[in-house]
């Protein structure tokens, strides 16, 4: 699943270093809704303002741990 998702993210920011640790610092608000639509739109499952944490999109990892727990949820 992070391979998958490190792709799709890498399709609409080309220019973001995913394995950043500071992955949420390099996000400008553009950024944060094209990670939030893309992975709704892939997995099926709701993402808005709420999950846009510094926690959740900290680096990939908690990325791939946030779209989890939505999919565990659903």
């Amino acid at each position: 699943m992070k391979e998958h998702i490190r792709t799709l993210l890498e399709g609409v920011l080309p220019i973001v270093d995913l394995d950043s640790d500071f992955l949420f610092a390099e996000l400008d608000s553009l950024g944060i809704t094209s990670i939030l639509m893309v992975l709704s739109n892939e997995y099926g499952i709701e993402l808005d303002s709420q999950d846009a944490t510094p926690r959740n999109l900290k680096n990939l990892d908690s990325i791939v741990s946030m779209v989890q727990s939505k999919l565990a949820n659903k």
